[in-house]
Parts: C-alpha cells; sequence; structure tokens
C-alpha cells in the first residue's frame, strides 16, 4: 500500500492557507444572514404584506434577493476588509429604523472577533514560512544524486539550505557560484557551503556560458514566481537560464508557496524591476568630472544604470521546487489559483463622489 502520509500532509497545508479567507468569508455570511432575517417585502413584490403593522424596516424583494446571493457566494478578501462592507445597502436601508446602538454594538464585537481570529491565522502562516525551508529541503535527496556539479547564481537561503540538506545525506557534488555583482551575495554564499564542507568553485557572471558545459544542473532562487511560470529573480539570472537551455542543463527553481504571485507580468501594477544606485557600479569620486561633462540639450554624457531583478520566462524554467512538491511552470498558475481568490486581484478604487 502507498505511503499517504505525504498527501495528508499536502491536504493539510492547503487547508491551513485558506485559513484566512474562511473565517473571513464565514463571519461576513453570517452577518448577512443576520441582517437579513426579519426583513419584510415592500409592495413591489409579488406578495401582499402590510408593512405598516410591523416594526421590521421593508426591502424591495430585489434588494433581498442580491444580498441572500451575495451571502450564498463567499466575498473576496478586499471587499470584506473594506471600510464599506458587503452588504451596504441592506446596513444603511436597516439602519433607518430599529436599535442603531444595539446594531453598532453587535458589529464592534463580531469585528473584535474576527481580528483576533485573522491575527491567529496570519500567525499561522507565519510558522508555515518558517517551515517551508525544511519542507523543500526534505526534496534535495530527490533531485542532487552523487558527483554532480552545480551551478547557482548569488545567495539565496532556500538554495543553500536545499544543498545543506543534501550533504548532510552523504550526498557528494561541487558546486560553481556566479559572483552575483555587483553586490557579490555569491560570495557570502561561497563561504557558508565551505563552512558546510561542500566543494565550491566561485566564478565572474560573465563565465557562466564557459562552465555551462561541465554543469549537470542549475539551482537558484527567486524574488517571486508570477501567474504565467515566469520567474522575477536576481539580475544576471536571464543569462543563466539562456546558456542552461542552450547546452540542455536543467534550470530548476527552489522557493516557497509564499512567493507564488497571482498577477501575470503584462499587469500594469507589476514592476518586474527597480534601479538600485549607482555607487555599487562607480566610484563617484573616480569618475565625477565624466559625469560633469554634457551634451549641448544638457543631458550628461555618462549614465549608470543598476537594475536588481531579472525577469526569466516559463519556457527557460524545467521545474519548479516547492514546500508543496515539485511542479511544471505550467502547472504554476493552478496552484496559484488554490491560494488567490481572482476578487483580491483588481483593487478598486473607492468612489470620491458625495
Amino acid at each position: 500500500m502507498p505511503d499517504v502520509q505525504p498527501l495528508v500532509s499536502e491536504f493539510v497545508l492547503k487547508l491551513k492557507r485558506r485559513r484566512v479567507l474562511h473565517i473571513i468569508k464565514e463571519e461576513d455570511i453570517s452577518s448577512t444572514a443576520v441582517g437579513i432575517e426579519g426583513l419584510s417585502v415592500t409592495a413591489e413584490s409579488d406578495d401582499e404584506y402590510d408593512s405598516g403593522n410591523d416594526d421590521h424596516p421593508t426591502l424591495s424583494a430585489a434588494v433581498l434577493a442580491a444580498h441572500a446571493r451575495n451571502a450564498l457566494r463567499a466575498p473576496s478578501l478586499q471587499t470584506l476588509l473594506e471600510d464599506i462592507p458587503v452588504s451596504t445597502a441592506l446596513s444603511r436601508s436597516a439602519s433607518s429604523a430599529g436599535d442603531s446602538d444595539g446594531k453598532s454594538g453587535d458589529k464592534s464585537s463580531k469585528a473584535r472577533k474576527l481580528k483576533h481570529d485573522v491575527i491567529a491565522a496570519i500567525g499561522d502562516l507565519i510558522d508555515e514560512i518558517d517551515t517551508c525551508y525544511d519542507q523543500i529541503s526534505e526534496q534535495a535527496v530527490e533531485h542532487i544524486h552523487q558527483n554532480e556539479v552545480i551551478l547557482t547564481l548569488g545567495r539565496s537561503r532556500t538554495v543553500k539550505e536545499f544543498l545543506y540538506a543534501a550533504k548532510e545525506k552523504k550526498r557528494y557534488f561541487r558546486v560553481f557560484v556566479a559572483e552575483g555583482a555587483p553586490r557579490y551575495q555569491g560570495h557570502v554564499l561561497a563561504k557558508e557551503l565551505v563552512e558546510k564542507g561542500v566543494q565550491t568553485t566561485v566564478i565572474t557572471d560573465s563565465a557562466v556560458f564557459a562552465m555551462i558545459s561541465r554543469v549537470n544542473m542549475v539551482i537558484v532562487g527567486a524574488h517571486a514566481i508570477m501567474a504565467n511560470g515566469g520567474v522575477i529573480a536576481p539580475v544576471g539570472m536571464n543569462m543563466v537560464a539562456l546558456a542552461a537551455q542552450r547546452h540542455a542543463v536543467p534550470f530548476v527553481v527552489v522557493a516557497g508557496s509564499h512567493k507564488l504571485c497571482p498577477l501575470y507580468p503584462h499587469n500594469p501594477e507589476v514592476l518586474l524591476n527597480e534601479l538600485k544606485s549607482p555607487s555599487d557600479l562607480l566610484d563617484f569620486g573616480e569618475f565625477s568630472n565624466c559625469m560633469n561633462f554634457s551634451t549641448q540639450d544638457g543631458t550628461p554624457l555618462l549614465n549608470v544604470v543598476n537594475p536588481t531583478f531579472d525577469y526569466v520566462p516559463p519556457k527557460l524554467v524545467s521545474l519548479f521546487i516547492t514546500d508543496t512538491g515539485g511542479h511544471s511552470p505550467s502547472y504554476m498558475y493552478r496552484l496559484i489559483a488554490e491560494y488567490y481568490s481572482a476578487d483580491d486581484l483588481v483593487v478598486r478604487r473607492k468612489s470620491t463622489s458625495s
């Protein structure tokens, strides 16, 4: 009989990730149901009812039906955390009659309970992020074999823990570390690997194409994983991915599920890059004379561009290794759909009209 423990663990993780949205949606649905309860239908409906003899406020059948649908359909996280709740029209109509003090007290107590539950759920997610490195590292022995040569770029904690786990399982392998100029985080990673007894070689970023033919696998981290399976990673990563594709070397990305991003690279709110200080590249004192010269139109002759990130398209990625297992780039959008509501992807601006 196959071992079902990994399947059970994965199922429990998915349940925990949905806990925040579930708690909030459950609270909103119950409050909407309470608001609908006791409301009567006006003369606009097909039912004849004398609303003058009832103390409850009256709403049209269309409004009741709309709010009943809202109660059955779980709202998004953004809708629930907005200043105006989902049942705005219902609340405003009901607030014109009845005891407003009692309702405000109920809302306040529900808000406090909701806040407590959300904070507790967020605490669970933080603990889950802290343990994702161990869950990813457990898969190292399945991917790193004896006497392999691995290449990585820069310094990633996930990659470091992944390589540590393989070393602890008595795997012997060598690592080429591209230094990751201009911040040279690869130097730090190389030192950490040597302290753990891993055979390590530091190479320049420009030497990646020259050395890639000796490599069995490329293992790198990620800043974010987009919905299309693309990767936002430290600058220089696209060059490494192209070299790996050219020499048919597997390009593996290790990252926790918390780095999944539900947006696509073409979305306007996605900034694929940011520029760091030119001082990482040039000493201002040494090049100040060059920067003072300018053309007739006033633009400087010397410009310094220091990007932080690269975008690696999904066609260059061989495999994603997350805390839920290994996945192909084409599967990432389905994995992201399990963690995000589609309604939370579009930020709606509040109306400024009075």
